[in-house]
């Protein structure tokens, strides 16, 4: 099976699950209040499971990243890469992104980087 990319619009009862495990301090009340406000959840899937996710709230030609999370047994294969990529990708509108950073992680700042933003003023931007 292959890993996609998809803008999810709404939630099966394993995609709750699967969010649960990516975001476990949240609640699918959150994860549906953020969409109903006109914002996006991009999730990662394979072999019909979530893997990963982000939320993007757009804010005309920009838009900021939030809660970006790969589960943790899946890190270091390409999927939070692939996930941001394709976010990107399917949402051309937007020509400026960028997400707060949530202190010095160096895991987050070397992934950023490789993604291609750049730390300007503790924002990564692109």
């Amino acid at each position: 099976m292959k890993l996609t990319i998809e803008r999810l619009t709404s939630f099966s009862a394993q995609d709750l699950l699967d969010l649960g495990k990516i975001w476990p301090g949240q609640t699918p009340g959150i994860w549906q209040q953020w969409l109903d406000e006109g914002n996006a959840l991009f999730a990662a899937r394979f072999n019909q499971r979530l893997l990963a996710a982000v939320k993007v709230e757009p804010e005309g030609a920009s838009a900021r990243l939030h809660d970006l999370m790969v589960r943790e047994v899946t890190r270091r294969r390409g999927v939070g890469r692939y996930l941001l990529e394709e976010t990107l990708r399917q949402m051309p509108e937007v020509n400026h992104w960028w997400l707060e950073e949530a202190g010095g992680d160096a895991v987050l700042q070397a992934f950023m980087a490789a993604c291609g933003f750049r730390n300007v003023a503790g924002c990564w931007q692109k």
